[in-house]
């Protein structure tokens, strides 16, 4: 009797922000007609990549409260056992997504020091992310005794090397950060792309881990007693918070907290409601590079989002990940750019700053820009009944609209 084909296993290892999150929605947007099963780890109090993640018919998983290789390790054993015994021949591979701050090496010994999963599953590989912009500083920086440096460990028990983001970085900064990775790890193998996206038949069903290759490389490795330790200096402040934010107030103080304090901040993600709109907005940031897009965003590798729903409670979900983080600076921030609910009484100025007043010549993005006259401050007549109201009326010769916000992308100085 033949034995029973055991499920590979692919380990998506790589520092905060690396592209692990847009890949593997890149994967379940793929057509590869492979079944696969996703695990999700994030480090943080509040969860964002469920949100980020598209909804499809494979399994996803996400593990929440803790990192993958230590504290959640016994749930994520409980969860494989459990895929593959409750659902047989579902699934032709999984796919493990660690949190960015993830050693993999114990996460790859699980695979090997457990005998229900060396029955039931096979490494297939250790696939790392490199984000081409900042993985290089991260490999340099010094850790307290004992610590290790999780950047230099995934590139080290990697065996593939998927360097991201390369339209980010120079021709010099790509060389340079080759080199350091070589240092590390020699034998890697290294494929370049943007916005993580790769062969299928590249990163899946690959048969590159080689056991007996990393014992060598490391000889605790199989040590389940070895010591695995933290940077302690390193935590997340998550916020989840309702309302909607006020635009401009939000842009400002995220723009200030990453100007400040971006070198700091590792890694910073939310899902948020802005103040006149029901689109549902994403924002990402690594250091002090920041994204932010709408749910009707066509941006290439973005994941489709629905609007926030009629009567749906509007809460926003942020994650900061960093060093020395001030939890409650950025609580109370936060809570200082939400909408109040209070329509500014005449001569009384709102709250927040706009930048024309009534009779401005400006130009007005409808979906070309046309001239216009500012008419009205915050106006509110047509959404009355749902209590919002948007920064401004201007009257174009079409007759009269309305800006959504206090930005050059919807409304600019003539």
């Amino acid at each position: 009797m033949s034995e029973k084909k055991k499920i590979p296993v692919t380990i998506l290892t790589g520092f905060l922000g690396s592209g692990k999150t847009t890949f593997v929605n890149y994967l379940l947007k793929a057509n590869h007609g492979k079944k696969i099963a996703i695990v999700e780890n994030e480090f943080g109090e509040v969860g964002i990549d469920d949100g980020l993640v598209m909804q499809t018919k494979e399994e996803v998983i996400e593990m929440m409260n803790g990192c993958i290789c230590c504290t959640v390790r016994e749930d994520l054993i409980g969860a494989l056992k459990n895929l593959a015994t409750e659902h047989p021949g579902k699934f032709d591979s999984v796919l493990i997504e660690t949190t960015g701050l993830a050693d993999p090496a114990p996460v790859a010994q699980t695979f090997f020091v457990d005998d229900d999963m060396k029955a039931l599953y096979e490494l297939d590989s250790i696939i790392t992310f490199v984000d081409s912009k900042h993985t290089s500083e991260h490999l340099k920086e010094v850790k307290p005794e004992g610590v290790e440096n999780e950047a230099v460990e995934q590139v080290a028990f990697a065996d593939l090397l998927v360097l991201n983001k390369t339209d980010l970085a120079t021709k010099e900064e790509l060389e340079a950060l080759k080199k350091q990775l070589k240092a590390i790890n020699s034998t890697a193998k290294m494929i370049e792309t943007t916005y993580g996206q790769l062969k299928v038949e590249d990163v899946l069903d690959i048969k590159a881990f080689d056991l007996a290759k990393t014992v060598e490389m490391d000889d605790s490795f199989l040590d389940t007693e070895a010591e695995h330790m933290h940077d302690k200096s390193v935590s997340s402040v998550g916020v989840c918070i309702e309302g909607e934010f006020m635009p401009e107030k939000f842009n400002d103080w995220l723009n200030k907290l990453l100007r400040e304090k971006g070198n700091d901040i590792y890694r910073s993600k939310g899902i948020i409601a802005m103040l006149g709109t029901d689109e549902r907005y994403v924002f990402q940031g690594v250091h002090m590079m920041l994204m932010m897009r709408g749910s009707h965003s066509q941006e290439k590798g973005a994941v489709p989002l629905p609007d926030w729903g009629k009567g749906e409670k509007k809460m926003n979900k942020l994650c900061f990940i960093g060093k020395n983080l001030d939890r409650n600076a950025i609580t109370e921030g936060l809570k200082a750019c939400i909408f109040d609910g209070k329509i500014p009484e005449p001569g009384v100025p709102p709250k927040t700053q706009l930048r024309f007043k009534a009779g401005d010549k400006v130009r007005v993005n409808v979906g070309e820009w046309v001239s216009g006259t500012v008419v009205k401050q915050w106006y509110r007549e047509q959404l009355w009944e749902t209590g919002k109201f948007v920064p401004y009326q201007v009257e174009i010769s079409d007759g009269l609209i309305w800006a959504p916000r206090d930005s050059d992308k919807f409304i600019r100085r003539a």
